[in-house]
């Protein structure tokens, strides 16, 4: 299988503040500004955050037709159905500068029996992301 230069999959996310959430993910996890699309009240239309060759999009949680389908962990008790894993160089120093910034750590770093390292943490409005060192597009 070839790789693209850049990924054919972007994960979606809606925060009830993206505003906060854009400039936290940028603090506590090394993400980048790629595009921000700002809307009335201080809430964003559409969002792209990029973070060593990876993209997430993300917005301002809204009654809208995508509302209907998705919504933020607050708003379906705290529950996600599906996260984000993370390809990250320098795992160790990542999960520090999340740590530090308030990230909710629910799997401390550790080795993976399928290699590399890696950790699982929520965000302040309770996303589920995943961050490691393996990456499953090298081949051995």
């Amino acid at each position: 299988m070839s790789q693209s230069p850049h990924s054919k999959v972007i994960p979606t996310l809606r925060y009830a503040d993206a505003s906060r959430a854009i400039d936290w993910l940028c603090d506590a996890f090394g993400f980048e500004r790629h595009l921000v699309v700002p809307s009335a009240g201080n809430t964003i239309d559409h969002a792209q955050l990029c973070c060593e060759g990876g993209m997430i999009m993300l917005g301002t949680a809204r009654d809208d037709a995508f509302g209907e389908l998705q919504t933020t962990p607050a708003n379906v008790g705290g529950i996600c159905t599906q996260s984000p894993y993370i390809i990250v160089s320098e795992i160790d120093a990542h999960y520090e500068r999340a740590k530090a910034a308030g990230a909710e750590i629910v799997y401390d770093i550790r080795d993976e029996d399928y290699g590399g390292r890696g950790y699982s943490c929520r965000d302040p409005e309770g996303h589920l992301w995943n961050f490691g060192s393996y990456d499953p597009w090298k081949q051995d």
